[in-house]
């Protein structure tokens, strides 16, 4: 490929995210000058890059653009939906033109016509269309206020704007007592809610004529359950540190093609940093090796071995900050993995015309990058199905009161080890009972054994293989393909997923997701004389128990843990070996659909952190096989899936 159309297609889909982040904030505050700024830098950037392509089409669109913002810009118009829509599909047919230049070299034939059409709907601004400009909007207008405040600020805020009704006064509420409880406090504003204050003679002084804006260091998600009684009487909107510099900047209309800051970006082709990572493995594997020779060391010259031993604790530390270090190196932000799905949201809602919005936080979260190659997938899946069979239709949600436009949030956080993926929305719910039903009759589990299914593995039923509920096959999901390969794409990341529903308010889907893809934290387990290694993310404990603890129950066995029954399992004989009998028995607890199963096990050996590998040729028919390492002596041990052991 050729290196300028290369480095083009990296740009051109950054401002095309960037673009779209300040879209998301216009729908809501459409005079927000720092989100107008954003976006006309994004577009008038774009169209100066198209036009080193043949790429007419797109540049005509983005000059029409670029014109709407630029009166935007210089408070000559406010923008209304009508523009915003414009925008939105302007830089969605950008975006798939730049799909169509990487994988076919060139535009569609059809790319003229389309750009026509377009540029025929209403304009986002013409001359005769001006509208007085109007004030900056609260958010403005408090940012400007707090420019001593906020100046030189550089973490991200939160401002908010909380307008108690007339009546808060006679339930007992104190507006002034709740903000104070408020975490992170920068600044607070107490004005006006209808922008004056009553006359003396006109005062009612029962009655709340007040409201309060401030800026906050706290998350949103941190400042909302302090709102929770008030939820319709509050707006939050996050304000990004860059945000912050552009509204407090003294030549607010400069224009965009200003000379960069002196930060160097070194761009490594993706195969020379994956070779690096599966060095590191290798080192990993060698210093594995060196607590073997210690072992074999202690019998003939314990001194050498002591002296092994503190070889290997030195190349430990070398190797552990080299694998931090390529880590780091792998870490990518999320959103040009997930840009296209706010368009393809809009394209699904749209054909099966339902009115949707759609929110995406913590995009910008940065995750390995076989995490965010491969995440794309099983949450396209989900999205699918959340707005297919979540969200009912406007008649739906007519009936069963809620507004017309349905709620799906994507939320990206990092905890820990962990990456957590999040998406909600406010459908229909999952019916348990309907789920059970059909199960049932496509001899997924027994009618005997329906009642005694819980919640969580009743719902995680949906991810069988061919299972749907659907009534009939859409354009967009009803196959019985989807859900298992979301299953199939969380495993291959080495993830979990979990799902919280309920009928009427909707769904929520988690994953879970390892933040490090180079080593795996493995734990060696014996099982009938032979050894297998075990990922520490799947393993819920490791308990001891007398042999008289396990007690038959139907045709299996069980036993109490923490005050819970939990089916005990052996796994030498789901391995095809014979189990030893010993006793205390040793338990490896997993989770099967999010209910605790314990494994009977021979023994629990080391622990090590290793390159786990895909199973492939032979091993890759095997489902209980999830990956294979090397272990220090060359020997190449199988590492389990859990997951396929006790689903």
């Amino acid at each position: 490929m050729d290196e300028l159309l290369e480095q083009f297609l990296i740009e051109g889909r950054d401002l095309i995210a960037e673009a779209n982040a300040a879209f998301a904030i216009l729908r809501d505050y459409p005079g927000d000058a720092a989100a107008i700024d954003a976006a006309f830098r994004a577009v008038h950037t774009l169209k100066g890059s198209v036009g080193l392509f043949d790429m007419a089409p797109a540049e005509r669109l983005l000059h029409g653009a670029e014109d709407g913002l630029s009166l935007a810009r210089k408070r000559e118009r406010q923008l209304t939906g009508q523009d915003m829509a414009g925008l939105v599909a302007t830089i969605d047919q950008i975006d798939r033109w730049i799909d169509e230049l990487e994988r076919d070299g060139a535009l569609g034939p059809d790319a003229a016509n389309i750009a026509e059409r377009l540029s025929s709907a209403p304009p986002v601004a013409m001359p005769g269309d001006l509208q007085p400009a109007v004030g900056m909007d609260w958010l403005a207008e408090l940012l400007d206020r707090r420019r001593a405040a906020i100046e030189g600020c550089d973490v991200p805020l939160v401002a908010f704007r909380y307008a108690p009704d007339g009546d808060a006064f006679f339930r007992g509420e104190d507006p002034l007592a709740l903000v104070a409880t408020l975490p992170g406090m920068l600044a607070v504003d107490i004005l006006p809610a209808n922008g004056a204050w009553p006359t003396r003679d006109g005062f009612e002084a029962f009655s709340c004529v007040m409201a309060i804006e401030g800026l906050t260091t706290a998350t949103v998600d941190a400042l909302r359950p302090f709102f929770r009684l008030v939820p319709d009487q509050f707006k939050l909107l996050p304000v990004a540190a860059d945000r912050v510099g552009a509204e407090i900047k003294a030549d607010s209309e400069a224009e965009p093609d200003v000379a960069q800051g002196a930060t160097t970006v070194l761009r490594v082709d993706a195969q020379r940093v994956d070779a690096l990572a599966d060095t590191v493995g290798g080192l990993v594997v060698a210093t594995n090796a060196l607590a073997t020779l210690a072992e074999r060391a202690d019998a003939i010259d314990p001194p050498l071995a002591l002296g092994i031993r503190a070889a290997q604790a030195d190349l430990e530390r070398a190797v552990g900050a080299a694998s931090r270090a390529v880590s780091a190196v792998r870490l990518v932000s999320l959103a040009p993995a997930l840009r296209r799905l706010p368009r393809l949201v809009r394209e699904i809602a749209g054909s099966l015309g339902k009115d949707i919005g759609f929110v995406m936080t913590g995009e910008q979260t940065e995750v390995d990058k076989q995490i965010a190659d491969g995440l794309f997938e099983p949450l396209l899946h989900l999205v699918r199905n959340a707005i297919d069979h979540g969200i009912e239709d406007t008649a739906g949600r007519a009936r069963a009161r809620k507004p017309s436009t349905g709620s799906l949030t994507l939320a990206i956080r990092r905890e820990a080890d962990d990456i957590v993926v999040t998406l909600a929305d406010d459908g229909a719910g999952i019916d348990r009972d309907h789920i059970r039903v059909v199960a049932i009759a496509r001899g997924l589990i027994s009618a005997e054994g329906r009642a005694s299914l819980s919640d969580a593995s009743t719902l995680a039923l949906i991810f069988a293989p061919g299972f749907s509920t659907a009534q009939t096959v859409s354009n967009v999901s009803g196959r019985g393909v989807g859900m298992d390969a979301v299953q199939a794409a969380i495993d291959r990341l080495r993830g979990r997923i979990e799902i919280d529903s309920v009928v009427g308010r909707g769904t929520r889907f988690t994953l879970r997701l390892p933040a490090n893809a180079i080593t795996t934290r493995l734990l060696v387990i014996e099982v009938a004389r032979d050894r297998y290694a075990v990922p520490f993310d799947q393993i819920a404990e490791t308990v001891r128990v007398e042999r008289d603890r396990l007690v038959p129950v139907g045709t299996g066995m069980a036993c109490v843990l923490r005050d819970r029954t939990v089916p005990v399992v052996s796994l030498a004989e789901m391995l095809g070996g014979i189990d030893s009998g010993a006793s205390p028995v040793k338990l490896l607890v997993t989770r099967a659909s999010g209910d605790p199963v314990a494994l009977r096990v021979d023994g629990f050996h080391e622990h090590l952190d290793a390159m786990v590998r895909p199973p492939s040729g032979l091993l890759a028919g095997m489902p209980l096989v999830g990956g294979t390492t090397m272990m220090g002596d060359g020997a190449v041990m199988l590492v389990l899936n859990m997951a396929e052991v006790v689903g």
